[in-house]
């Protein structure tokens, strides 16, 4: 992808400036030694279009998957197709024949590895890893250094370095491992819940978590297949090529080009293929001390993004002309752009570090200038990639202010599948549109599996979740043809669906909603779920504000229905109840059940300052801290209660509990849904972190009157200062700072940036 010059130059000054502070700034450098690999969860490398994992030898394949690239198997939820893993590198200094051992199957502990240092560099998105293998008598120096480029979206690289200390001939090979489909495969696009279960037992596999870097339920979260049609390689040319399909769906591309060093001649280069696996084999004879770098270029496409193979292996080959320090270049530049904006804290290193690693992997999920939509675990099987309301209303707020380019592809995502939800609304006997609870990244069709139908049919808060994550966008922005051609018509359709929905209660003078399932879920087929209730008005007034806006016609019943929704209280009125006062409470699946949720920043709920009171008191104080720091979709909505209300100490000790721990991974800051189960990059939950400093501490929501201090900002004590840098709302560059002042008050302050 071509960069103009100017913008290239403005990167590559912003990364000049930023360079000499980011390389001594230990915020942004994540790291892992020997010790820490039996509890290694790996991180992520991507740019949005794709994505892959971190492994502890930096030489192993990880699974990649590629945005919206998805298997249809007949019966079951589509699924995000696994493509063919390119960042395999193997080394060996034994000859062939004589108990060759590879280092990729070398055991990882201190007989192979020493002085072992990997580091995820979230500045930079670039995974380094050094160590010195031991072979039987003979030790090399390895260094690995992989990319997902930011710069050039369809390229990715990774570069070995050996450092032999003997003289002799060593054997490399560069892979692309073509993977077998997952085996066995269910139908869960048909089983029940007892069904599924019953089907997993069967086959000897769990539903549990298997710690620590497997997917929970990975039994049933397997990834798609991606049948390889054609593929080929070229031993004098150093490069290879493949073309696939996802079962029933796209078709991708693939192509590596291998590098040599120019020092020194290869003693033998061979192609291998066979099922599974196609490599370029290289034998070359190295010295004692000199320094050999081997670099593996590759490039992907899938249709609708990018070209085919051949158009691949140009761009491959063309990078390895250009060179790897080019690439990584327009890679640093890149990022040093996105980091521009940013959270920055000052007097607390652990929460600066969480801020950035919480930011890098949105960003290393997120797109500009598309209609794609992470779900809720990024490019990976967890969550089947599907697209949930997590990302209208916890990592689309995350983004708006610091990045609005890669806010707007979340809401063109539900524009882009409008009349798929048109048609389900329409197919459960309902106007407008009804968004799925899992939608799926490419065609927005419904892909909730069987076992979950409920939440399908009755966890419809969905849709004005959808509603309310555009007019956001739009407050943010101002963009009135934005508005008129993608916002409007997704709005009008979510209130013509909520209209359709609810009813109205003669008797109680009151609109109503039955029949629905709370967010908080094992509370099903009730009425007047709060959330629900309170999500629904909000998008109704907002279909009434935006044609206003526009000058269309409002239908006069959104108007009403959004003033008359029925939103339970107790009977003092002190605090809201989490459902209709008929519903008998059960579990607490989520927290408080819905009334938490009534706090977070998209809602805006307004209401009395004693209400907000009661409801904290009712729903968040009496959650204890452990729980608090073990599931992490509870971070915003909590974090951000406890500001409104001022509650300085309950805010500063529920940030503590998801500091360290818990939903927190080592090495390298994942987010996991829960702190017992292993579900990865949760970006809901980092989302929801980056939620509680942008909008908790700061007191600040977007409203029709523009960017307002709707509440006073508060610090955590310890904490000198909470800086939003760059935040871009409509059309201004502002910086946002929290700090003391004389007098120990918190006082927010916005400078031009």
């Amino acid at each position: 992808m071509s960069r103009r010059p100017e913008v290239l130059m403005y990167a590559l000054l912003a990364l000049a400036a930023a360079s000499a502070h980011g390389e001594s700034d230990p915020s942004f450098v994540l790291r892992a030694e020997l010790k820490d690999l039996p509890d290694y969860f790996p991180g992520y490398l991507g740019n949005g279009y794709l994505g892959t994992l971190t492994a502890p030898r930096g030489t192993e394949a990880t699974p990649t998957y590629l945005v919206a690239f998805m298997d249809y198997t007949a019966g079951d939820m589509s699924r995000p197709a696994q493509v063919p893993a390119w960042t395999e590198v193997d080394f060996s200094s034994s000859p062939p024949g004589a108990g060759q051992a590879w280092l990729n199957h070398a055991r990882l502990d201190e007989r192979h590895f020493a002085d072992y240092r990997q580091t995820l560099d979230l500045r930079a998105a670039t995974l380094t890893t050094r160590y010195r293998y031991l072979d039987g008598g003979r030790a090399t120096e390895v260094e690995v250094t992989t990319l997902v480029s930011e710069g050039s979206p369809h390229l990715a690289a990774t570069r070995l370095t050996i450092t032999p200390d003997y003289d002799g001939v060593v054997h490399l090979s560069f892979p692309l491992l073509l993977w077998a489909e997952h085996a066995p495969r269910f139908p869960l696009g048909q089983m029940t819940g007892a069904e599924m279960e019953e089907a997993v037992a069967a086959y000897g596999l769990t539903l549990e978590p298997h710690a620590p870097a497997a997917a929970d339920r990975e039994a049933v979260w397997y990834p798609g297949y991606t049948e390889v049609r054609a593929s080929d390689g070229d031993a004098s040319s150093l490069s290879m090529w493949l073309e696939g399909r996802a079962v029933r769906g796209l078709t991708m591309a693939m192509a590596t080009a291998v590098a040599l060093p120019d020092v020194v001649a290869a003693e033998s280069v061979a192609f291998h293929r066979d099922s599974y696996r196609m490599a370029l084999d290289v034998a070359i004879r190295v010295e004692r001390g000199h320094r050999y770098a081997f670099t593996k270029y590759v490039a992907l496409s899938r249709e609708g993004w990018g070209g085919d193979a051949r158009e691949d292996l140009a761009l491959v080959r063309e990078a390895r002309a250009r060179g790897l320090e080019q690439l990584l270049d327009e890679h640093r530049a890149a990022w040093a752009q996105l980091w521009q904006s940013d959270v920055e804290i000052e007097g607390d290193a652990r929460a600066q570090q969480v801020a950035h690693s919480e930011l890098y992997y949105l960003l290393a999920c997120s797109t500009a200038g598309t209609a794609f939509s992470p779900g809720p675990d990024a490019l990976t099987p967890d969550y089947a990639a599907h697209v949930f309301w997590d990302s209208d209303t916890w990592i689309f707020p995350a983004l708006l202010l610091l990045h609005p380019e890669r806010a707007r592809p979340l809401v063109d995502f539900r524009y882009r599948t409008l009349e798929a939800a048109e048609a389900r609304a329409r197919a459960h006997g309902y106007q407008g549109a009804m968004y799925p609870w899992e939608s799926d990244p490419q065609n927005g069709t419904d892909q909730t599996p069987h076992s979950a139908v409920l939440l399908a049919d009755t966890e419809i808060h969905v849709t004005a979740d959808v509603a309310i994550a555009q007019w956001q966008y739009y407050l943010a922005t101002r963009d009135r043809d934005w508005l008129r051609t993608r916002g409007w018509p997704v709005i009008r359709e979510v209130a013509r669906f909520w209209a359709s929905r609810s009813t109205y209660n003669a008797r109680e003078h009151r609109y109503e909603i039955a029949h629905v399932n709370s967010v908080a879920e094992s509370h099903n087929d009730i009425p007047n779920d709060t959330f629900t209730n309170v999500s629904a008005a909000r998008a109704l007034a907002i279909a009434a504000a935006a044609a206003r806006e526009l000058g269309e016609r409002a239908d006069p019943v959104w108007e009403k229905a959004a003033r008359e929704m029925y939103v339970p209280l107790t009977p003092g009125g002190t605090h809201h109840l989490p459902f209709d006062p008929s519903v008998v409470r059960g579990s607490e699946d989520f927290g408080g059940g819905p009334v938490p949720l009534l706090f977070l920043p998209s809602l805006d709920l307004l209401m009395s300052p004693a209400l907000r009171r009661g409801d904290f008191d009712y729903a968040v104080r009496p959650t204890p801290l452990a729980r608090a720091g073990a599931t992490s979709m509870g971070i915003a909505p909590s974090i951000v209660a406890a500001s409104t209300v001022g509650a300085d100490e309950e805010s500063a000790a529920l940030l503590a509990a998801n500091l360290n721990g818990g939903t927190l991974k080592p090495p390298f800051n994942v987010r996991t849904e829960t702190a017992r189960n292993n579900t990865g990059y949760f970006l809901t939950g980092s989302a929801g972190f980056l939620q509680a400093l942008m909008y908790g501490f700061s007191g600040l929501r977007i409203r029709e009157q523009g960017l307002v201090e709707a509440y006073p900002p508060l610090l955590p004590q310890g904490w000198d200062s909470l800086t939003l840098r760059n935040v871009s709302f409509r059309g201004q560059r502002l910086d946002i700072r929290l700090a003391r002042d004389g007098s120990g008050v918190v006082r927010l302050t916005r400078q031009p940036h």
